[in-house]
């Protein structure tokens, strides 16, 4: 049954009455906050169809009524408008991000940032490598026979490998090699790399092609691998917040799926720039059927590198939520695009 406005603005202000006060919502109340510009019985008949179409339910013996998973849908579906950041909180953001001096503080920054903000559990992907292009390959001698790899991407993560070498190689031929392979891979996206670093061996002259050889094999380890994709937490104890989750016994398994890396990651999983926000049991993973996550994604020119986002209540705020973590994901796409 399709739902006209006057019920789909009644469910809108029991959602934001029972996030603003964790109390169920009764009919009484609604009339008196709200210019619904109906009688109470009007109401109370509303609240009976939203009630009977699974939006809303009664708790215990309660009068009022609390939204349910999929009256949260709804609500989130409608949305005409998020609530817009004030010019106060859009400065502090950009304050605050722009004083980092690394990928690792902007990433700690962040998501700092958006547990402060948002009051729930922040979640940042630091870009990943498979998404990121080469910027700049850096070989520094060691010694004779050793040298370090020095990766910088144009995310600006930077990743170092220490080589051990075949045989001994003069400063000169170093410097050629670092040459040869910037020329060849500076601009390249990581996963397009692993032909071209094949090209290079083959291309190489004959007295360096043993040392391009052995780097070979560690820049494919180092541009392809996969499994350097990391996570940073913050706000943990907003869960813990006045019995902020609805469920009984559901925060000792909501804080084990946090831990999880490869959880908290999955989260950001084909991830995009469109917000996605996922209620209740929409959540993939079995112990956040207790949560709502909303996440997006940010990048450098239009190609996603990673994910951001919070994990909280479905009893959270959703216009909110949803603001801060664009207005963020968005702040920290202009910081990358600045390094």
């Amino acid at each position: 049954m399709a739902l006209d406005e006057r019920k789909l603005d009644v469910l809108r202000a029991i959602v934001e009455d029972y996030v603003a006060t964790q109390e169920p919502v009764g009919s009484k109340s609604l009339v008196e906050r709200h210019a619904l510009g109906v009688s109470p019985a009007t109401v109370r008949n509303d609240m009976a169809v939203l009630e009977e179409e699974g939006y809303i339910r009664q708790p215990h013996t309660s009068a009022g009524r609390v939204p349910t998973d999929a009256g949260y849908r709804l609500f989130v579906d409608r949305l005409s408008k998020v609530k817009p950041l004030s010019p106060a909180e859009r400065r502090a953001i950009e304050r605050f991000l722009m004083g980092a001096v690394d990928l690792d503080d902007v990433v700690h920054r962040t998501v700092r940032l958006l547990a402060q903000l948002t009051r729930q559990v922040a979640v940042v992907q630091y870009p990943s490598l498979t998404r990121s292009a080469v910027r700049h390959l850096e070989l520094v001698p060691l010694s004779t026979t050793r040298v370090m790899l020095v990766m910088i991407t144009d995310t600006g993560r930077v990743e170092q490998r220490q080589i051990d070498l075949p045989g001994p190689l003069p400063p000169e031929d170093v410097l050629e090699l670092r040459r040869l392979v910037n020329a060849k891979l500076v601009g390249e996206r990581l996963i397009a790399t692993p032909p071209l670093v094949q090209a290079l061996t083959e291309e190489m002259p004959e007295d360096l092609r043993p040392a391009m050889t052995t780097l070979a094999a560690t820049l494919l380890e180092t541009l392809v691998d996969r499994h350097d994709e990391r996570v940073a937490v913050a706000g943990t104890a907003n869960l813990t917040r006045g019995g902020v989750l609805d469920f009984a016994g559901s925060l000792r398994p909501v804080l084990e799926a946090l831990e999880e890396e490869v959880v908290l990651l999955k989260l950001f999983g084909g991830q995009s720039e469109t917000t996605l926000v996922r209620i209740g049991d929409e959540n993939e993973y079995a112990d956040l059927r207790a949560t709502s996550v909303v996440t997006t994604g940010y990048g450098l020119g239009g190609t996603i590198v990673g994910g951001l986002g919070v994990v909280g209540p479905t009893r959270m705020d959703y216009p909110g939520n949803i603001a801060t973590v664009r207005a963020v994901a968005r702040y920290l796409s202009d910081l990358l695009a600045q390094n």
